[in-house]
């Protein structure tokens, strides 16, 4: 048997990989049949293993899943064993000998790359605590979609350094757009990062001047909730609003992945902006997962 491909990085994909998913997910979302194949999933089964709440991740995975012809089986923690202590291996193995393919979404990474170690099926991340692969490759689709190149836009990351702040260092290190990003002290991403393209500063002016893309984020992510008054003090500076994207290119697009704290993180104004993109960024959430399972266990 040969190696079974996970997706459980953007900085295990090339940049050719990356760039050839955002073309099919293109084609994906102009309709079937793209390229002859009208149900590349037909008779797969995908599980989904969802540790932590989830709307837009787990409505699009199960969408998508149908849409090319598979069926999708939602696995609760607390209805399975492993929910009770099973060592994850052995959840893994298990499961492969029922499923095509594994789709889950936890706390920490390290359970990803355990699943991944010891499944016989593919493996997808759909978020960890540290990285979020298919948001992020659903972003630059949707900024693709505005007639940017993602190979040479200048983009912005505003905010904590969290799991969407070490994808996109990701996927600038591979597709080689520049990348500038705004994080208090204390608050930085945490995977390493020496390209020429990619720097940290403090000042989200700094980071946001002549940018043709802002993206920010919560300031407390799911398992943070006790520390929502501190980091309501330390990013008050890290708003994005108008006053911060007057700076930016006149016709910037703005990021969002979704939950949004209006009037914490970003403004009400900005979300329902002109430069908003944030609905488009919701959708194609959908179109790349399709991409993503096609390449994975489609026929």
């Amino acid at each position: 048997m040969g190696r079974i491909r996970h997706f459980l990085s953007l900085a295990d994909c090339s940049r050719e990989e990356i760039l050839g998913l955002l073309r099919r997910s293109e084609e994906m979302k102009k309709g079937f049949p793209g390229k002859g194949l009208s149900l590349p999933l037909e008779g797969r089964m995908v599980g989904m293993i969802f540790e932590k709440p989830s709307t837009r991740t787990r409505v699009s995975f199960d969408v998508a899943v149908h849409q090319l012809g598979g069926h999708s089986v939602f696995l609760h923690p607390r209805d399975i064993q492993i929910g009770r202590g099973e060592p994850i291996k052995d959840t893994a193995r298990v499961l492969a000998r029922y499923l095509d393919a594994v789709v889950v979404r936890t706390f920490a990474h390290s359970v990803l790359e355990e699943f991944a170690t010891w499944s016989s099926v593919p493996v997808v991340n759909a978020l960890s605590d540290l990285l979020h692969p298919c948001q992020v490759l659903g972003d630059l689709l949707t900024v693709e979609e505005t007639g940017l190149d993602v190979t040479t836009m200048r983009a912005a990351w505003v905010g904590d350094g969290n799991n969407m702040a070490n994808t996109w260092i990701h996927a600038a290190a591979r597709l080689g757009f520049e990348l500038r990003m705004a994080c208090p002290k204390g608050y930085d991403p945490s995977v390493e990062y020496q390209s020429k393209n990619i720097w940290l500063c403090r000042d989200p002016f700094e980071a946001v001047k002549d940018a043709d893309v802002v993206s920010t984020d919560v300031w407390a992510s799911m398992g943070q909730e006790r520390e929502i008054a501190e980091r309501r003090k330390v990013f008050s500076g890290f708003q994005v609003n108008d006053e911060l994207l007057s700076v930016a290119k006149e016709n910037v697009r703005v990021l969002h992945c979704l939950p949004a704290h209006r009037g914490e993180e970003i403004t009400n104004e900005i979300m329902e902006s002109e430069s908003s993109i944030i609905w488009d960024q919701a959708e194609n959430r959908l179109h790349v997962q399709k991409a993503v399972l096609e390449m994975l266990i489609g026929a």
